[in-house]
């Protein structure tokens, strides 16, 4: 079972303490752990996503409650279409609206499947139309500021010099960034073995930019940090832990600072620096997607109207008649 999950024999405990906490049935509490163990066992979902399923579930259930109109089974599509209702008068944003009808989709599918319910009362209702925002990013001459920010004279400095690098030359998420461990890279190879979403693994070309730095590092930083304390994590603290999410976006906020960049990039601007930057270089679209360990080409095609407004923007800046 998933870590935090319970088995079968004191899934009733766990529900009862959730079903307080969200102020929700015990009944629904129960349906939802049992939804959420089941999904887990058939995709293997991040904790994350159980979570926003668990999150999303119960706030519906406690709306149906306090509605009158029973839980979750008891819910008809007219109950549904007025919780989402309730939603946008509320100034719900339309992303959090469409990630609960998802949740709730998978809920009563499941449902239907377990013979639970007789119908889906989801499978007649439209999901909000979302505007599709484009990443911010930054330009190769942000990127190469940001880069020489850390002052690599101090071991921590050429460890967030290798992480930036690192990550900007393979467009990894933050969490594979920071959970990787030294057998992961291959520097004579000049790759990185990345476990990214739902376990999948996938191999990244890191360039020499990337493969120097880390060279580097591994040779001066990474002893010098530990002081031959063992760590199993590429990117380690001066206490000797592995680098945290949030510690290295605090990192990047603050060398952003010192080379004078607008706004406030996270590790996820870089993410989208890398996709935008080949795309405008002429990099197929699908070598991206394998790049950035999309599963489906549509999420990676933003990178194309991103490349586009590029275009349009240098157009309308430089052509005379512009």
């Amino acid at each position: 079972m998933a870590a935090g999950w319970c088995d079968v024999t004191d899934q009733s405990g766990i529900a009862a303490q959730r079903a307080s906490a969200l102020d929700i049935p015990n009944e629904d509490a129960e349906l939802i752990e049992r939804f959420a163990d089941a999904v887990w066992m058939e995709r293997g979902l991040a904790a994350n996503t159980l979570n926003a399923y668990q999150s999303d579930l119960g706030h519906c259930a406690r709306w149906m409650v306090e509605s009158g109109h029973g839980g979750l089974l008891p819910a008809s599509r007219k109950h549904l279409l007025a919780y989402l209702a309730a939603a946008v008068d509320q100034a719900v944003q339309a992303r959090t609206s469409a990630r609960r009808l998802s949740s709730l989709r998978q809920f009563y599918r499941w449902a239907l499947r377990e013979c639970l319910i007789d119908l889906d009362p989801t499978a007649q209702i439209e999901a909000p139309r979302l505007g599709r925002p484009l990443p911010k990013s930054l330009s190769e001459g942000e990127v190469e500021a940001l880069l020489g920010a850390p002052d690599i004279a101090h071991p921590e400095g050429l460890r967030d010099r290798a992480m930036l690098e690192v990550l900007y030359a393979t467009g990894l998420r933050v969490s594979e960034l920071v959970g990787l461990q030294p057998g992961q890279v291959s520097l004579t190879q000049g790759l990185l073995q990345v476990v990214g979403k739902g376990g999948k693994e996938r191999l990244v070309p890191l360039g020499d930019e990337a493969v120097e730095w880390l060279r580097r590092f591994l040779g001066d930083g990474r002893p010098r940090l530990l002081a031959e304390r063992p760590c199993p994590a590429l990117f380690p603290t001066r206490r000797g832990a592995g680098m945290t999410r949030q510690a290295f976006w605090y990192r990047i906020k603050k060398y952003a600072l010192a080379a004078g960049l607008r706004g406030q990039p996270s590790p996820h601007t870089l993410r989208h620096a890398f996709a935008t930057h080949l795309v405008n270089h002429g990099a197929d679209l699908r070598v991206v997607q394998l790049l950035l360990g999309h599963s489906s080409l549509s999420t990676t095609q933003i990178y194309t109207h991103v490349a586009r407004e590029r275009l349009q923007a240098l157009h309308e800046r430089h052509h005379p008649r512009g």
